[in-house]
């Protein structure tokens, strides 16, 4: 079964365009933050169709000065699911502020809003729903809830670009949206991420707090033939980000259309060919939204196998092709039981749904005979 054509699970569509714009910001001596990265954060604004984007260093940085802008602090709750990496819990953490979990819908693996009552206290001040894989939570409910305890939305897009919900982009409806531009993205700048939100009030608060506090960073004093003088107005991090960054996300965001055109084709083979497969349950079809395929998560029935998930996952490997797993619910691991009292069994579909999933691989260093390939193996496996 094992082929010699090394099928990995997540590659970065890099090419001559970035190398050329890098070299550019390079050869021009000013590689931290400037020209690039306003122009970075306008036209991604523009493309999401929010009033502001604010580019920083990592999503993680962008959850933590959403947090912060939105007056969570020591004491707070914040609702949220178990069913994400631990960056969206951390940075609640890094506040004060409480992890509430939340359990998910098993078929779509996102926050069940119809648990999210339930959980709600005087102290819940914010709702941080995260969109796995590409596919929008319900917005429209999580909204009615805000709305009607007065809480502050922050939705967690790290998947999520570009995603539509109801013929708007995920990124303008939130409070808060938060993106992550990490190496195996949608839109990678290697490292880095970006708020998007259409207060003036939240986008005013967060430009100076991403560096340092400082009201004007080194390029507006440059511009303005200002360069020694600043003043710090309010608490800050080192969250920037660097125009070598801005000018490879600028590039990127230029063919996201096409790379999401290209995802599109290699999931209809998955959805048409897997589909017919009695172990394997499809991600759902796309109905009011239009889904960013970040991954493309599988879940296999196992109680129909004779082979555990982590025997599939190594069976692929052995066939080289990479595989992953999306996500180890948070509350199994040893720091949020200790710190939260959280324990296994608290959230059932989300450990249900860990048991069973597979994430499959798809980049566009892949062809459409990689993705047969992958089918073909995973036939010839659970046969």
């Amino acid at each position: 079964m094992t082929q010699n054509h090394f099928i990995p699970f997540a590659r970065p569509w890099i090419g001559d365009d970035e190398i050329s714009a890098v070299s550019e910001v390079l050869a021009s001596k000013w590689i931290s933050t400037g020209p690039k990265t306003a122009e970075f954060e306008r036209r991604f604004a523009e493309y999401v169709g929010a009033k502001h984007a604010l580019a920083v260093s990592s999503c993680t940085a962008a959850l933590h000065l959403s947090l912060v802008a939105a007056g969570i602090g020591e004491g707070d709750e914040v609702i949220t699911t178990p069913y994400t990496f631990t960056a969206t819990s951390e940075a609640i953490g890094y506040t004060g502020a409480k992890p509430v979990f939340v359990d998910i819908d098993p078929i779509t693996l996102n926050i069940d809003v119809d648990k999210i009552s339930e959980k709600l206290t005087p102290r819940t001040k914010a709702i941080l729903p995260v969109h796995i894989a590409g596919a929008p939570c319900d917005m429209d409910a999580l909204i009615d809830i805000c709305e009607a305890r007065n809480l502050v939305l922050i939705d967690d897009a790290a998947h999520a670009i570009p995603t539509d919900y109801k013929g708007r982009r995920i990124g303008s409806i939130g409070d808060l949206s938060v993106f992550s531009f990490y190496a195996n993205k949608n839109l990678t700048t290697a490292e880095g991420g970006m708020i998007t939100t259409n207060s003036d009030d939240y986008a005013k608060i967060i430009k100076p707090m991403r560096l340092h506090g400082l009201n004007k960073d080194s390029w507006a004093r440059q511009s303005n033939r200002s360069v020694w003088y600043y003043q710090v107005e309010s608490q800050g991090y080192k969250y920037n980000m660097a125009d070598t960054q801005a000018a490879m996300g600028l590039c990127q965001l230029m063919k996201l259309n096409k790379q999401i055109e290209v995802r599109r084709k290699y999931i209809q083979i998955y959805q048409e060919r897997l589909g017919k497969i009695p172990e394997i349950v499809t991600p759902p079809g796309e109905t009011h939204y239009c889904h960013s395929w970040h991954l493309y998560i599988i879940q296999l029935r196992t109680d129909q196998l004779k082979i555990s998930r982590d025997e599939f996952v190594e069976a692929m490997r052995d066939a080289n092709i990479e595989c992953s797993v999306h996500y180890i619910p948070l509350h199994l691991f040893p720091y949020y039981q200790e710190r939260y009292g959280y324990r296994e069994g608290d959230f059932p579909c989300a450990e249900a749904a860990f048991e069973r999933v597979v994430s499959l691989p798809l980049h566009l260093d892949l062809t459409a005979q990689d993705i047969h390939t992958v089918v073909d193996t995973i036939s010839e496996i659970l046969s």
